[in-house]
Formats: structure tokens, sequence, C-alpha cells
């Protein structure tokens, strides 16, 4: 009997622990954006997050589209020839780049570069108490720190993956035309066919949240980074980790939300 009330408390800490980290992140998530509509407004600091984000990303998802794009071509046209359905290619590309691999790749990429860097820079500014500083000087460290990076984040991914969308159904257009022989227009034509403005707003949709995502865990485990140089390193690690797993959850939650009959 012992051993199954050691389980049940067990079970129940673990719950409550995770309860206690959502309530304190979502106020941490409600005080960064109660900070977004009350001047002073951190204006220089949200223009170098929005350039680090949107510009200095941009490689790393432009490729990572273009060859996305250029795979799932491949593929589709390997499994759609069993069934002499290649006429599908053009379809199943640009659905999939708008509505999924875009968005979620994209947000993948980000939450590498960026939740890393964002979790590394404000949990050495915490344990070097560089924040401490900025609170005796009387900066607000949510106003400077925090909420610059979540509107950056949550404007700049949208553009990352309308570049995404583009780079990606070029890269299938490259393969269908160059390698599997089909005729440029008649790509083209399917391709817009069946392209619908829904299927472009529900992945920009998706960026933005996704880009809101990968700031709030970059910053939230910044800030709360305690212990030295390794206490940096499990935030970053963190940052990264919940941030993809939390894209791919609300990549679900989205959809539903869009597509759901």
């Amino acid at each position: 009997m012992s051993a199954v009330l050691d389980v049940v408390a067990t079970l129940g800490r673990a719950v409550l622990g995770a309860l206690a980290r959502i309530g304190r992140l979502a106020l941490f998530a409600g005080e960064a954006l109660s900070c977004l509509v009350r001047p002073p407004f951190a204006l220089r600091q949200f223009r170098q997050q929005f350039i680090e984000i949107a510009y200095f990303s941009l490689p790393v998802v432009a490729l990572t589209a273009l060859f996305t794009g250029m795979v799932l071509a491949l593929q589709s046209y390997t499994g759609f020839a069993r069934f002499n359905a290649e006429s599908a290619i053009a379809s199943v590309v640009v659905l999939s780049v708008t509505r999924e691999l875009g968005p979620v790749l994209a947000g993948l990429m980000v939450a590498g570069r960026i939740g890393a860097a964002m979790a590394a820079e404000i949990g050495t500014m915490r344990v070097t108490d560089q924040i401490d500083a900025l609170t005796t000087l009387s900066t607000d460290p949510m106003k400077h720190l925090v909420a610059p990076r979540l509107l950056a984040a949550t404007l700049a991914m949208p553009l990352l993956v309308i570049v995404a969308d583009i780079i990606g159904v070029m890269g299938g257009f490259l393969v269908a035309v160059f390698k599997l022989g089909f005729v440029a227009q008649a790509y083209l034509d399917a391709t817009f066919d069946v392209l619908e403005l829904m299927d472009v707003v529900s992945g920009l949709v998706k960026a933005a949240v996704f880009g809101f995502v990968v700031a709030l865990m970059g910053t939230w485990c910044g800030y709360n980074s305690r212990g030295g140089a390794q206490g940096v390193g499990q935030a970053t690690t963190t940052a990264v980790v919940a941030s993809s797993i939390l894209i791919l959850a609300l990549d679900y939650v989205v959809t539903a939300a869009f597509f759901s009959e």
C-alpha cells in the first residue's frame, strides 16, 4: 500500500510542479504583453531583434525550404507514379509547403538559431547580475529585454515563411521540370489552380504563433536561469526542446482550427 501511495505522491508532485511552471510562464507572458502596450517603447531593441531574426535567419530558412520542396517533389513522383497520378505532384508540393512544411520547418530552424541565442544571452545577463543592474537603474528588464523580442519574432516569422513558401514551391518546380520532365507552364498552372488564399493565410498564422512561442520560451528560460554557465547551458537546451515540442503541438491545434469540418 505504501508503495502505491509513494507512486501517487510522486505523480502528484510532478503534476503540481508542471502546473506551477505553466502558471509562471503564463504570468511572464502576460507581463511581457502588457509591456508592449505601455510606453515607453523600446524601438531600438525591437529594430535590432527584428533584423537579427528576419534577415540573418533568412539563409538557413531559405535553404531548408528549397531542399524540402525538391525532396517533396521527388518523393511524390516516386509514390504517385505507381498509380499514374503524376499530375497531382504540383498540388501536393504547394499545399504541403504553404500549409505545413513552410511554417513548421521555419519555426524549428528559428527555434534552433534564435531561441537558443535568446536563452543564452538573457541567461548570461541573469547569472552575471546584469538584469539586477538594469532594475537598479530603473530600467524594466521585461520592457527592455523580453517585450521587443516577442514582438520582433511574432512579426518576423510570417515574412520568413512567405520566403520559405516561395522558395519551397520553386524547389519542387525545378525538380519537376528539369529532372522529371514536366512542362513548366502546365506545372505552374496546376500549382495556381489548387492554391487558395486560406492555404497561405493558415501558414502565416502558424508562423506568427510559432514566432511568439520561440521568443517566449527563449526569453523565459534565459530570464529564469540559475547556476552559472551550467545553468545557462541548461536554459538554452530547454528553450530549444520546449519550443520545438510546442511548435509541433500548436501546429495540430491551428490546423484543426482552420481546416476541421
